[in-house]
């Protein structure tokens, strides 16, 4: 059974049918707005809501419905995603600008405890200052689009020396003792190391076993000499 067309499509010029034709052959459009611009041309060729509606690809003529209504309000824009679709942001435009004018201004050394700004000392501030659920992926994309990015640099300062106030404004302090503080080396340059093996571990002379050959004459069994082997490479024993 056909679908009564109740709402008859208004005469498309012929710059619009260009148009459509041009986002229809284009191979970069989006697979929306290709069986949108199918579905309007089906139809201002004198093709009924079903013949254009599988010629699109839809499964029901009521998509062409929907679609030649908007087309007779907006023109050209019927082929665009329509307002209010997608996901709503999360943040709001105020939101947003408290973020990225939290990171153009200097962060305070007692307040925020930081003298750079990084993602998590931005995520810290922000969330105190009324953000409570924002996070570090959100600030970095907010100033992405701001037109800022992260750099992934530090700030160094020199040893021994910090920023004063003074009644004259703000002076820099040197410490004289800053080598002293730091401390020596306790190993010499050039010291010889001192001998030993070389996994550590001490040495030690070796037990001696007391020999079981027989006791020589002249000498008394368990002397010196006669209880115990010699452990010298070559020469006489000394006793």
């Amino acid at each position: 059974m056909a679908t009564m067309q109740k709402e008859r499509l208004r005469s498309v010029t012929i710059v619009e049918q260009h148009e459509l034709r041009a986002i229809v052959k284009a191979s970069s459009e989006r697979v929306d707005r290709v069986k949108r611009a199918t579905a309007l041309l089906a139809v201002a060729d004198g093709r009924t809501y079903a013949a254009a509606a599988e010629a699109a690809g839809y499964r029901s003529p009521q998509a062409v419905t929907y679609l030649v209504r908007r087309s007779n309000r907006v023109g050209l824009a019927a082929p665009e995603i329509a307002a209010g679709r997608g996901r709503r942001p999360t943040y709001d435009a105020a939101a947003r600008a408290r973020i990225v004018a939290t990171a153009q201004r200097p962060p305070d050394r007692k307040v925020d405890g930081t003298a750079t700004w990084s993602l998590s000392t931005l995520e810290r501030t922000v969330r105190r200052e009324g953000l409570p659920r924002v996070g570090a992926t959100t600030i970095r994309r907010v100033l992405h689009e701001a037109g800022s990015s992260y750099q992934r640099t530090r700030t160094w300062c020199p040893t021994g020396t910090a920023q004063r106030k003074r009644k004259a404004g703000v002076v820099q302090v040197v410490d004289p003792r800053t080598e002293e503080k730091r401390g020596s080396s306790t190993w010499r340059t050039g010291s010889p190391r001192p001998r030993g093996c070389r996994s550590g571990a001490r040495t030690r002379p070796a037990r001696t076993r007391r020999s079981r050959s027989p006791e020589q004459p002249g000498r008394r069994w368990g002397s010196p000499c006669s209880g115990r082997t010699n452990t010298c490479a070559a020469g006489p024993p000394s006793c």
